[in-house]
């Protein structure tokens, strides 16, 4: 995850030409990489194929247990499985449609998985370091600020939050009305956004207490960058004639409509 530095240390001064320059260095790097075309290729020809259907967006928060995923397999719906969301496997016969993958600790920390697994899964293209190119990989080139790309074949923004990249992957796709469960919007634990911490031996903050535990490294959540990504996902939804839905039992995301699960999968 790309991540500016927030110590209070930093320049005084903004040097645009600084980010630019580096964000067209690293472009030009994934374009050297052969992986970039294939992939690009890939996703060139996902673009509106799920045209005027419905796909959940499956987060990672404790309230995810809460909801009857069983109700998306009886239904035929489209899933966006998010970062280490094999830990349900061992507890649900559910399986997501896809897996989104973009940090870099989540990446390193389920590498095994997603080196064995035959689900499609989308990783940020920093992950060709440790992730076996094949068939069923797209990897993604992605950027920082806030953005909406509503062709991802590209760039995607990682917008401080995978549920971001996995909303637009929603809209590239096509599907018409996306919701999100599992999304609390809550953490236990506080401390500066993006900051690099160590897990502790159990994970309040996540649906699997072995989901960041035990000393692993992971970044502590920005959610009021968050927020401002999911409003500017919202417009884009709106402005195009789609909607994006929160089916998350409980949870303080009150930015989208709330809608229940059975109802969307009903409606």
């Amino acid at each position: 995850m790309e991540v500016h530095n927030t110590s209070l240390n930093q320049s005084k001064v903004i040097n645009p030409y600084k980010y630019a320059g580096s964000y067209v260095k690293r472009r030009l790097l994934w374009d050297l990489t052969p992986q970039s075309w294939v992939s690009r290729k890939k996703l060139i020809n996902f673009k509106d194929q799920y045209q005027g259907k419905k796909a959940v967006i499956i987060c990672n928060g404790p309230s995810l247990l809460k909801s009857d995923l069983s109700c998306l397999t009886s239904n035929d719906i489209f899933t966006f499985g998010l970062n280490k969301i094999n830990l349900l496997f061992d507890k649900s016969d559910f399986r997501p449609s896809s897996i989104v993958a973009v940090n870099s600790f989540v990446i390193e920390q389920n590498s095994s998985f997603y080196n064995t697994t035959n689900i499609p899964l989308f990783l940020n293209s920093s992950g060709l370091k440790l992730i076996k190119p094949r068939n069923n990989i797209v990897f993604l080139h992605s950027i920082g600020g806030i953005y909406f790309a509503q062709d991802c074949s590209f760039s995607v923004c990682q917008g401080v939050t995978v549920t971001f990249v996995a909303m637009q992957l929603a809209f590239h796709l096509g599907f018409q009305e996306v919701a999100l469960i599992g999304c609390d919007h809550n953490f236990t634990t506080k401390g500066f956004a993006h900051k690099i911490v160590s897990a502790e031996d159990r994970d309040p903050n996540h649906f699997d207490p072995n989901y960041f535990a035990n000393g692993v490294n992971w970044n502590l959540p920005d959610l009021p960058t968050s927020e401002a990504n999911y409003s500017l996902a919202y417009e884009v939804y709106a402005s195009s004639g789609r909607k994006l839905l929160n089916a998350t039992e409980g949870g303080a995301l009150e930015l989208l409509p709330r809608i229940s699960l059975e109802q969307f999968v009903n409606s």
